[in-house]
């Protein structure tokens, strides 16, 4: 079924094609402009710009099974281009606005469960071969075909879902809402700011920018995210100078009242000149016999899994959020996208910065107007830059570019209201889906348990026939990985 053009307010007669380009990427056809593409590929790569810091922290923080480390300058520098390249075929192909960067969750995976296990290059091969099997199933056509199983209100629960997972990720990543210490003797989680107070410059400028954007957001300001991002960038930049916060952990000790992640000083040298001695650096064999075939086995299947629906999820969220779906819940070329995406998780692998995947925080490019792969283009070709301009992206702190996610949240947040909340036998998998995301953190989580008590409350209502035959066997696959952990104790 074709997708219907969102209206954002463009007159159907601007809407044929001006040329060649906007042909092929169907700018007008999709009611958008070269400018909101612009605007929405810059909002994307500075939302998800932090990967370039924070993958390379986690990978370079871990060591393999016989005790050598990865150099992080190689890993920033691998990460930066693997990215860019990926999202750049992500919107010549996908012609969506999806971009793709070394996956979270996955790279702590490979780092802390799988790599102790083996070689680096060992580790990175296991991801090559999820990567692989995940493009077999593309091109068998059984990965689209098990996105189209999933009924239409439970994609639109994996929208919402995303959106408040994205949510929660901006506030904890602001220290808005931070953990609390064990040693505090309370059965609560989390709170606000440092024993429930805001008490820290960086949680101000996280505050005054959410506000600032927010109300560009109500007054449909063009740009209001991307706007948002850098006023509270600057904001944050003079807080800096004046105030000398400083990293949130300093010499190791923590610093709670510190930026996380980035502090925003401008660098004395903004060039430098990119590591790229990891690219090939994978081997897919030593694995087998180092670590042994069962416990390969239920690393790739957890890779699998989690690389599967995470990014069916995050395709929804996006199209979703941009109006790009049509009825059944589907984006256009969904083959193309999850094809792309396949790629870019082997070629995670093979340049040893793990998995990449499709990134949520492309709804924030989205929300800028995005609508086609032009975005991409923009967001790749920055991530390309930033292997040389490294220093310039640890500029923006996690304080100025969580105000985006938060904003993004409450706009995909707003399809709830199409879930049918008085049929509980979709309300009740909604909700789980849903909910799970965010208090999980984890896409994947979500997505599973929503699965399964779909395909259970259906059975207990002697209602098989409305179970799409491929679901029963998505359920028994979820049902395994959520038991993951009692069969490596039985096998193992």
């Amino acid at each position: 079924m074709a997708v219907a053009p969102p209206d954002n307010g463009t007159p159907p007669d601007s809407r044929q094609p001006r040329n060649g380009f906007d042909r092929y990427f169907e700018i007008s056809a999709r009611g958008s402009t070269l400018s909101r593409e612009v605007r929405g590929g810059l909002a994307t790569f500075f939302t998800m710009a932090y990967i370039v810091v924070l993958n390379p922290l986690i990978l370079g923080s871990a060591v393999d099974g016989d005790g050598n480390t990865l150099p992080i300058p190689a890993i920033a520098a691998a990460t930066a281009l693997i990215a860019g390249l990926m999202t750049i075929l992500m919107g010549v192909v996908g012609r969506f606005p999806l971009a793709v960067a070394a996956g979270l969750g996955v790279n702590a995976l490979v780092a802390y469960e799988i790599a102790p296990e083996m070689t680096w290059a060992d580790a990175m091969g296991l991801v090559v071969i999820e990567g692989v099997i995940i493009a077999v199933l593309v091109l068998t056509g059984l990965r689209t075909a098990v996105f189209r199983s999933v009924p239409t209100q439970m994609k639109t629960a994996i929208g919402v879902g995303i959106g408040l997972f994205l949510t929660i990720i901006g506030l904890v990543d602001a220290g808005f809402v931070r953990r609390i210490p064990d040693e505090a003797n309370t059965t609560v989680p989390v709170g606000l700011g440092i024993g429930g107070k805001l008490v820290s410059w960086p949680m101000l400028v996280f505050v005054v920018g959410l506000l600032v954007t927010l109300v560009l957001v109500v007054r449909r300001v063009k740009g209001a995210i991307l706007v948002g991002i850098l006023a509270s960038t600057a904001l944050a930049m003079l807080v800096e100078a004046v105030g000398d916060i400083g990293p949130s952990f300093v010499d190791g000790a923590p610093n709670p009242k510190g930026w996380s992640l980035n502090v925003p000083t401008l660098p004395s040298n903004p060039f430098d000149v990119p590591d790229l001695s990891l690219l090939g650096q994978f081997n897919v064999l030593d694995s087998w016999g180092r670590a042994g075939w069962l416990v390969v086995l239920m690393f790739i299947f957890t890779l699998l899994i989690t690389d599967f629906f995470d990014t069916m999820g995050t395709m929804v969220a996006v199209g979703q959020e941009g109006g790009m779906l049509d009825e059944q819940g589907t984006p256009p070329r969904t083959r193309e996208i999850l094809l792309v995406d396949s790629i870019a998780a082997a070629s995670g692998g093979a340049a040893s910065v793990s998995s990449n995947t499709s990134y949520i925080e492309s709804a924030a490019g989205v929300a800028e107007g995005a609508r086609t792969g032009v975005a991409n283009l923009v967001t790749g070709v920055l991530f390309l830059l930033a292997m040389f301009l490294a220093p310039l992206v640890v500029v923006v702190p996690f304080e100025a570019a969580s105000v985006a996610l938060v904003v993004v949240g409450f706009l995909m947040m707003t399809a709830v209201r199409t879930i049918d909340w008085s049929d509980y036998e979709i309300a009740i998998p909604a909700f789980l889906t849903i909910v799970l995301m965010p208090f999980t953190y984890s896409i994947s989580n979500g997505i599973g348990a929503g699965l399964i008590v779909y395909v259970v409350i259906k059975l207990a209502k002697g209602k098989s026939r409305e179970i799409h035959p491929l679901l029963y066997a998505v359920a028994a696959l979820f049902v395994v990985y959520f038991l993951r952990g009692p069969i490596e104790t039985l096998l193992f």
